[in-house]
């Protein structure tokens, strides 16, 4: 069997079809006889025979045999069935394929077939009247025995794309491929009157339709002439016509946006709304509706992308990498929504832009910073004036995909007036069972949100609602160590800031203990975004010296970082110089990360009066009336020291607003050390929760308090026995200096501390 490819033909079964011989000539038949067998495959693209692969085939063809082949190289082939294609090979010689025969649906009775070809028939004659070659064509038209016959015969005639050619072939039942071919007869018949008549002679409904459409084709292939030949001329009607019929936006979206271009026709450029109703297209049109293909993920190379971006974080970066292997596995967009959750610089909006290069998608970012009315998230109204959508969508526009990786930044600072409830807003979005038909209210219509990664960030998980909180799984961000900051800085930071200075490495070296010297007396942060700030200081200043000539290269040394950084170190707190009753050595969380707080308490001549100073919050003034209380209930004996005496607790800096309950254990072992007039060790450090029961309960900011004392220089830390667990997201630099007594009760702490 000879296999030929065939490019926008009708084929049909039972006709004999004619070919120059030329069509044949890559395939080598000069040896072919009468009833070979050939079978004829469509292509779905006009390609040439060394392109073609077993992909570009319709899945039906259609077999016949040859007849002859007169001198003038002319080749006659008879179709006999249609066929399914199962499997195509292509290869430079030939084309092999297997096929197997497709029945027909004969639900069409040949009265009918015949009664309806009759009608065709005499219509075509009675069209091809009033033509000066209608006498040659009434010849062809009466010779023609079929439907099937007439179609093939002016295939070339017809105007019909390739696709809906093979759609006549590819119609199973004999009443719907009758149909089809009736609609391209009449259609031409009608394309051709409007062509060649002014005014047509009133005819019936169904050939009214066929006119109809044959006009607004007619006209829609002109427009189309038209634009190509001058595209500056394009209305802006015509513009969103193509942009809503090339967008791939769904059923409803389609119907609104065509609801809204109708509109414009009527308004005109001169209405008022006319901006509103551009702007609304532009904005729908803009937005990607196609689905994305999702691409294969290679674990090995995300792994590398969030190392070379990022050091350290190797929590985060394992959970990010489990999210991406799950992505891999289900072939779609699946697993939680990511909250990353830290101090301000810990790199928590920066490792969105690398999850996105991990996955070879755009990326874009969603400031919900200060954000307080739900339009921000949701969207105008149009109704309103100066209606915009809602960050959401906007950011979608800005990227122009369907599945970026979308980082909303800072959810935990929205807020919530009379305007709404933003937070509220926020969980439509970051339901998996419900943003797949998000709806902005200035858009109106449904957009799928199921394929973006959504990935959040904020400082503090205090102010977030919950039932959004639930939404997500919380990864913490914990502050960097020492050694991490210098690798940052040494890695990213200097290089990014010489490189932003224009100034060339030959030019400017920062030794390590000044790199070591800024971190530990120049910056106080979890983060590195002070860090940053002065290693920009410093190149700005080196800058001012190579420009001006006064040093061809300069050395940064730690004696010079004054010098260069033009402010004086930030004094942080030290261990103790001594021990002293009643002075012990605590632990606190602050934004800027961890710090050591001493709590000092003293005696005075009163009447048991209790004082508090240092800015202590609510939750801390109880704190200290629940030591005092736990001292008294350890210490009979000494209760008279409470009623002849005022307590005074102190905790410096007075300027700093403190609060929190895990100083407990702190402000009890103070009292208790002023009592017993036994001092703690300046080398014990000490942070938990105490309960009345006299119990040492969990805190929170564990790593970035252990990492305060060893700063400080502590070399022991108690701490509550149930923080045990948090020691896993503890720096080991941090560890190995540190020796780490976890403490269940307020008599283990006092046992040990108070020798």
């Amino acid at each position: 069997m000879i296999t030929i490819p065939v490019y926008d033909m009708i084929i049909l079964p039972d006709i004999v079809y004619y070919f120059k011989s030329d069509v044949f000539q890559e395939l080598n038949i000069e040896d072919v006889r009468k009833d070979d067998e050939v079978l004829f495959l469509m292509l779905k693209e006009d390609k040439a025979r060394s392109e073609m692969t077993a992909d570009d085939f319709y899945p039906i063809g259609i077999s016949g045999k040859f007849q002859s082949r007169d001198d003038n190289g002319v080749i006659s082939v008879r179709t006999t069935n249609r066929v399914n294609v199962l499997q195509v090979n292509v290869t430079a010689d030939e084309i092999v394929a297997s096929v197997t025969l497709r029945e027909d649906i004969e639900d069409l009775s040949d009265e009918e077939r015949k009664e309806r070809y009759g009608r065709m028939r005499d219509s075509l004659l009675k069209f091809v009247q009033g033509f000066q070659w209608g006498v040659m064509a009434r010849g062809y038209i009466l010779h023609w025995k079929s439907m099937e016959e007439t179609v093939s015969s002016l295939a070339g005639y017809l105007n019909l794309s390739s696709e809906e050619k093979y759609e006549i072939l590819a119609a199973d039942h004999t009443s719907v491929r009758t149909e089809l071919m009736e609609k391209a007869i009449y259609e031409f018949i009608e394309m051709t009157r409007v062509g060649q008549e002014a005014e047509n002679e009133q005819v019936e409904s169904h050939e009214k339709v066929y006119r109809e459409d044959a006009i607004k084709k007619q006209i829609d292939f002109l427009q189309r002439q038209l634009d190509e030949m001058h595209p500056e001329n394009v209305s802006d009607v015509r513009k969103f016509e193509n942009k809503i019929r090339e967008s791939g936006m769904n059923e409803t979206a389609r119907r609104e946006a065509e609801k809204i271009l109708n509109r414009m026709k009527q308004e005109g450029k001169d209405s008022h709304e006319y901006g509103m109703l551009y702007d609304y297209l532009d904005f729908v049109t803009g937005l990607s509706w196609k689905k994305e293909e999702l691409t294969d993920v290679d674990l090995t190379e995300a792994e590398k992308i969030l190392d070379k971006e990022h050091y350290g974080l190797k929590k985060v970066k394992r959970r990010i990498i489990q999210q991406l292997a799950v992505m891999a596995l289900n072939k779609k967009q699946s697993g939680s929504i990511l909250l990353f959750v830290g101090a301000p610089g810990t790199g928590k909006t920066s490792i969105g832009q690398s999850i996105a290069d991990a996955l070879h998608r755009k990326y874009v970012r969603v400031s919900l910073g200060g954000v307080r009315d739900e339009a921000e998230i949701r969207g105008h109204r149009r109704t309103y004036v100066g209606a915009m959508p809602g960050r959401i969508m906007d950011g979608m526009k800005r990227c122009g995909a369907s599945n970026p990786v979308m980082v909303l930044d800072e959810v935990d600072k929205l807020s919530k007036d009379f305007s709404g409830d933003p937070a509220s807003a926020l969980l439509e979005v970051l339901d998996p069972e419900q943003n797949n038909s998000f709806t902005d209210h200035y858009m109106n219509v449904p957009y799928d949100l199921s394929d973006v990664l959504f990935v959040c960030t904020a400082n503090t998980m205090d102010t977030i609602p919950e039932p959004l909180l639930n939404r997500m799984e919380v990864i913490q961000f914990p502050g960097y160590t020492a050694v991490e900051k210098f690798q940052i800085a040494r890695r990213h930071l200097l290089p990014k800031a010489m490189k932003a200075m224009g100034i060339k490495a030959q030019n400017l070296k920062v030794t390590d203990e000044a790199l070591e010297k800024i971190i530990s007396d120049y910056t106080m942060e979890s983060g590195v975004r002070g860090l940053k700030k002065q290693l920009d200081t410093l190149c700005r200043f080196a800058a001012v010296k190579l420009v001006k000539g006064e040093q061809k290269s300069l050395t940064v040394s730690p004696r010079r970082l004054q010098e260069f950084l033009d402010q004086k170190p930030i004094h942080h707190e030290n261990i103790l110089e001594e021990k002293q009753p009643g002075i012990v050595t605590g632990l606190a969380w602050t934004q800027a990360g961890g710090e050591i707080l001493f709590i000092e308490t003293m005696f005075t001549k009163g009447s048991g009066k209790i004082q508090i100073t240092g800015q202590l919050g609510d939750v801390m003034k109880e704190s200290v009336q629940i030591a005092v209380t736990l001292v008294k209930s350890r210490y009979p004996e000494k209760a008279d020291l409470f009623e002849k005496n005022d307590l005074h607790v102190h905790v410096p800096a007075g300027a700093v607003p403190k609060d929190g309950p895990s100083a407990g254990i702190t402000l009890t072992t103070a009292i208790a050390s002023l009592v017993t007039g036994k001092a703690v060790s300046p080398e014990y450090a000490m942070t938990g929760e105490v309960s009345l029961r006299g119990r040492v309960m969990p805190i929170g900011g564990l790593p970035e308090k252990l990492m305060a004392a060893q700063r400080a220089g502590i070399s022991r830390v108690l701490i509550p026995a149930e923080n045990v667990d948090d020691l896993d997201e503890v720096a080991d630099e941090v560890k190995e200096k540190l020796k780490i007594i976890p403490v269940k009760t307020v008599e283990e702490v006092l046992k040990k501390v108070l020798k």
